[in-house]
């Protein structure tokens, strides 16, 4: 009875922090549009932080409470399935491309923020305040890179032009009052979907005798991770250019930099398993990594079929020693 209670706190949870996130997406554009902020800019900051957003409340809410392994757990499985799981399937689905920024920007910066957290956590177990400042510095500094190339690449519609396609601008018809609800409605889901997540995974990896960190790379990163299957794979059965690698990669920089930096700086993050460094955070850096042969070989810039199901059982065989 108790495990079917917090299944359905974990259920009702996730679908709060979907809507949560939807609507906190709705308000911000809105908001970015009264504020004659540029479609590309809105595409590449506001939305960015807005779909962090389930992460971030999940991440604080288990710091707050004592979970902190649920907090990094949450964070690295959310970067192993936004590639094995999310990227895997959407490749299944149709073949995606890539492009050259991919391996001289996007990858590399992936790549850094992944080793730099290994580094952080080697060196004491712990995500301080100083190291959370300096995790969201780097994302201030990675933005403002990416804005000043998205401007010079505009004149030729280059990767701006799918940023673009999606934003509704609708929305910048939005009123005060309708930005203002979505903005309550957004925040209280996100707040109450976090809630019931952290409670739930927390009582079920108690009744199956598990620890937090397993519920959280698995049950509570895929939960996370929703948004973006569900978008990618829309986006891959109509065959729409807007959902790319550099969207999911962005996903995992984001992930890092701002929720695990945020969360720190108000509340500093203690490893309790070490586990999350002997074993999650290789799998991480390993998912990370693969995509560099897997975009090369055979055919360049192409992730096809095959390998997307490499990605997925790759996923699959990380899923299943988590629980061994």
């Amino acid at each position: 009875m108790e495990f079917i209670l917090n299944s359905i706190y974990i259920f009702f949870g996730l679908t709060l922090l979907v809507i949560g996130g939807e609507f906190l997406v709705r308000a911000s554009v809105a908001l970015s549009f009264r504020l004659n902020l540029s479609k590309m800019v809105i595409g590449l900051t506001v939305v960015s932080f807005a779909t962090s957003a389930p992460e971030l409340l999940v991440s604080i809410n288990a710091a707050l409470d004592g979970f902190s392994d649920l907090s990094l757990g949450n964070v690295i499985g959310s970067n192993i399935a936004n590639i094995g799981l999310v990227l895997g399937i959407t490749a299944i689905i149709s073949t995606l491309h890539t492009d050259k920024d991919f391996l001289r920007f996007n990858w590399p910066v992936m790549m850094l923020l992944s080793v730099m957290l290994y580094f952080i956590l080697k060196s004491g177990g712990i995500i301080s305040r100083t190291e959370g400042f300096g995790l969201t510095a780097f994302l201030i500094i990675y933005l403002w890179m990416l804005i000043k190339k998205a401007k010079r690449q505009q004149k030729t519609k280059e990767h701006t032009q799918g940023i673009n396609e999606e934003i509704d601008e609708k929305l910048g018809e939005a009123s005060a009052v309708k930005i203002i609800i979505w903005l309550l409605i957004g925040g209280f889901s996100l707040w109450g979907g976090s809630e019931l997540l952290v409670k739930g995974a927390v009582d079920i990896a108690i009744l199956l005798g598990v620890s937090e960190r397993v519920i959280a790379i698995t049950m509570v990163a895929i939960g996370t991770s929703v948004p973006e299957l569900a978008a990618s794979v829309i986006a891959a059965i109509k065959k729409e250019k807007a959902i790319s690698l550099g969207n999911l990669i962005g996903s995992n920089i984001f992930n890092i930099a701002s929720v695990l930096g945020i969360t720190a700086i108000i509340q500093p993050i203690t490893m309790k398993s070490q586990q999350i460094l002997t074993n999650d955070i290789f799998w991480m850096l390993g998912f990370a990594f693969i995509l560099i042969p897997l975009t090369f070989l055979p055919k360049s810039y192409t992730l096809s079929r095959y390998k997307g199901i490499i990605l997925f059982l790759g996923y699959a065989s990380f899923t299943a020693t988590a629980f061994l």
